[in-house]
């Protein structure tokens, strides 16, 4: 291995390590606040990736009947609550609001020309759609077990990826696909040349990062679930909704899945279930982290991704092996350091 070879596989870790690093911050977040390890978070990456294909490809993308019927059915069980507990008129009001956000963007998606607009709206086209599956997911699946055990919590949350691993097979089919890059110029850097896609992810990658460093110590919504994570009851009696909680988290996760999809997708081609991995690798880096440091986590996640890239260099036959091996060693360092507790009954 000589230096040209060593920066070109940096670079590569580099690229994945940003990718991996939103999603383990991004499972953090989640469980932090809600006890929930988000297991189809990668299903979020790939829907965002292949429903940005299917715009450039010019075709509405079939996500758009998969947000209807969560929408449908998430307003259906609020008018059961207001015709059963006689909410407050608002709630109806709200009601509209969902069901006209999925008319207009459903009507958006079948008049616009999608091959032929700017990339800039494909993107917030795609958000649009991604990102409100992630608090009604929470509402629908979730809610309802907000104080279960944790146990219960995780095999509901691998059903629903089971579950959404199948629905993408139908919405998009068995083939894979990639969208074209935000830019194809190239800078030289000695004599190694970089591609902008790959500036463009670390820089989107770091940019996030920050923007949600900030908002987590800034704003008053952020502080409220930091107060979340950090005691549920005390939060709930200064008078934080745990509800609102869950589904700002679920929200937040969907947007940085779905982002990190969009980045990746010009670098590699991406089918149905290719989210599974790619967020597997987040949570490596996010058990490095104890579930706990957002910094150690975002570190161990950027390590994954250069240990992958050298990888590949040195076996890459055993690359996924090497990856997942990680994770035995700080297990084993957590149970030696952590303390039992017994559960009160």
């Amino acid at each position: 291995m000589n230096i040209q070879i060593a920066t070109l596989l940096g670079q590569d870790g580099l690229t994945n390590g940003a990718i991996y690093a939103l999603l383990a911050l991004s499972i953090l977040l989640v469980f932090t606040v809600t006890r929930i390890l988000l297991i189809p978070l990668g299903e979020f990456v790939t829907f965002g990736a292949l429903t940005m294909a299917a715009m450039q490809m010019g075709k509405a993308p079939n996500i758009e009947w998969l947000l209807l019927g969560l929408v449908l059915i998430d307003c259906a069980l609020d008018l059961y609550q207001y015709l059963k507990h006689r909410a407050e008129p608002k709630k109806l009001k709200v009601i509209a609001l969902k069901l006209s956000y999925v008319v207009i963007m459903i009507g958006l998606l079948n008049q616009l020309p999608l091959s032929e607009i700017p990339m800039a709206l494909q993107v917030v086209l795609t958000l649009c759609l991604i990102v409100p599956i992630g608090p009604i997911m929470y509402r629908l699946f979730f809610q309802p077990l907000a104080e279960a055990p944790a146990l219960v919590l995780l095999i509901v949350s691998i059903a629903l990826h089971v579950a959404m691993v199948g629905i993408g097979l139908l919405l998009f089919g068995p083939e894979g696909a990639r969208t074209e890059p935000f830019s194809d110029s190239n800078f030289r850097l000695g004599s190694v040349m970089l591609k902008s896609q790959t500036l463009w992810v670390i820089l989107v990658s770091i940019f996030l990062i920050v923007t949600l460093f900030i908002a987590f110590e800034r704003t008053l919504y952020g502080k409220a679930l930091r107060a979340t994570a950090v005691n549920r009851m005390g939060a709930r009696l200064q008078g934080i909704s745990p509800v609102f909680a869950g589904k700002a988290t679920f929200a937040l996760a969907a947007f940085i899945g779905s982002a990190s999809g969009i980045l990746i997708a010009p670098i590699t081609t991406l089918y149905y279930d290719s989210g599974f991995i790619i967020s597997l690798k987040g949570f490596v880096g996010a058990i490095i982290g104890g579930l706990v440091s957002y910094p150690i986590a975002a570190i161990g996640a950027v390590a994954v991704g250069m240990i992958e890239a050298f990888s590949m260099f040195w076996a890459s036959n055993y690359k996924e092996i090497i990856v997942f091996t990680l994770i035995i060693p700080f297990l084993i360092w957590r149970s030696m350091n952590s303390h039992s507790v017994e559960d009160e009954e």
